[in-house]
């Protein structure tokens, strides 16, 4: 039960999903004081997952936690052994994050299933509704690690693998979770009869907003590719080191970040190209660096233009570290093809938000990852986006009202029930 501006929310609504999203906003549910960043596998993760559950035991759900450490809650279909429709979404924060991006499709997913319950209705499928733990690759260099899992496409894990702060390796920080790296793999549902996934999130961009529409329907997924880059020079003071002696790795990273840019922003399909990290060695103020590592983000509507703009900046900054006498080394760290969406499922999405906001639904590619472009490997998926106030995500400005959440509620009902007829 949620309580909101003097009243009582016991029923499934869009201001309630709003409310919940905004109560785990904040600590227990938050490892950061005056914002949100929530790791997997974190103490606020932990209480985050102890705190969804309740509300899917109250929706009517059972409840476990798989392998992977992702939360599951199950709503039995008319048989034991119905086939399964996932909903859901993602768990994890980014550091100083957003309340809606990811947790939003949980709660919703949630708010789907507790509307059925209370009508009693049960179908020739289960409803599952599934909040994963590492899409953003929050504490671990690995994003999507869970829904890989799910999906049976995890390759061996590294146990070793340390995590952002140094303080835990994957396999030290399953343990105190009460899980084994060892059994991750386990996670998969490829022997389960999953027949969708529907996955709703906030759009995380303007053109909703700017067409004044509450709702949208996704038709695919970005390709991405996300690189480590490591440039290496020679520290030496920034007082006796002449400017032509220098082998200055910051300045190195300058020119492919510009680099970058440059061919960002001369590409198509939706090509755009990001240097979103960069950490500066040995970082003093009268010190030329001497080491650093920073990540290249390139993402399009095709695997081909993803693919020749991210062999261009490469191209570049290898001819950078030449020119300046630096030292590089190259990681691929993030490698996702384009992902469409499934035409059936999307054409019955189209249908529900027609239905809820009697207006065709705007088909959109989605430019940011999502956990469905990994279940694409399991089954048929669809997404259903929901306007943002300005497009902003990853930031504490992130905002959606009850009244566009509300109608996504009904769209992911709505869909529900046209797939049923579709099912049968």
């Amino acid at each position: 039960m949620v309580m909101q501006a003097g009243k009582t929310m016991d029923h499934p609504c869009g201001a309630r999903a709003v409310a919940r999203c905004t109560e785990l906003g904040r600590a227990p549910y938050s490892d950061m004081e005056g914002g949100l960043f929530r790791p997997y596998l974190s103490p606020s993760y932990r209480a985050t997952c102890g705190r969804l559950a309740e509300w899917m035991r109250d929706a009517g759900m059972t409840t476990r936690m798989d392998a992977a450490g992702n939360l599951v809650g199950r709503y039995e279909g008319l048989a034991p052994d119905a086939p399964v429709v996932l909903l859901g979404s993602h768990i994890d924060s980014v550091r100083d994050g957003g309340f809606f991006d990811g947790m939003l499709g949980v709660i919703l997913g949630i708010e789907t299933v507790a509307h059925f319950a209370q009508q009693g209705k049960r179908f020739p499928f289960a409803l599952e509704v599934i909040g994963f733990g590492d899409e953003e690759g929050s504490r671990f260099p690995s994003g999507m690690l869970t829904s890989h899992a799910v999906a049976g496409v995890l390759d061996n894990p590294d146990p070793a693998m340390s995590d952002w702060a140094e303080t835990a390796t994957l396999s030290s920080a399953l343990e105190a979770f009460g899980l084994d790296v060892g059994q991750m793999q386990s996670a998969s549902r490829k022997g389960d009869p999953v027949v969708a996934y529907i996955e709703a999130h906030i759009e995380q961009g303007p053109a909703l907003e700017a067409e004044g529409r509450a709702l949208g329907v996704v038709s695919a997924i970005a390709a991405q590719y996300r690189y480590r880059v490591t440039l290496r020079g020679m520290a030496g003071h920034a007082g006796t080191v002449a400017m032509k002696l220098r082998r200055d790795a910051l300045a190195g990273a300058a020119d492919i970040i510009l680099a970058a840019e440059r061919i960002g922003r001369a590409g198509k399909d939706g090509l755009v190209a990001t240097v979103g990290s960069l950490d500066v060695m040995p970082g003093a103020a009268n010190v030329v660096p001497g080491e650093v590592v920073l990540t290249i983000d390139v993402r399009a509507g095709t695997d081909a233009t993803r693919d020749r703009a991210a062999a261009a900046i490469l191209e570049e900054a290898r001819q950078v570290a030449e020119r300046r006498g630096l030292e590089m080394d190259v990681a691929l760290q993030q490698d996702l093809d384009a992902t469409p969406c499934d035409p059936a499922l999307t054409a019955l999405m189209e249908q529900a938000v027609h239905d809820v906001t009697h207006a065709p639904a705007p088909l959109l590619v989605s430019g940011a990852g999502h956990d469905a472009m990994i279940m694409a490997h399991l089954a048929p998926v669809s997404m259903l986006f929901i306007r943002c106030a300005g497009g902003i995500s990853h930031n504490p400005a992130e905002s959606v009202t009850d009244d566009d959440t509300d109608a996504a509620l009904r769209a992911m009902i709505t869909f529900i029930g046209l797939f049923e007829r579709r099912f049968g």
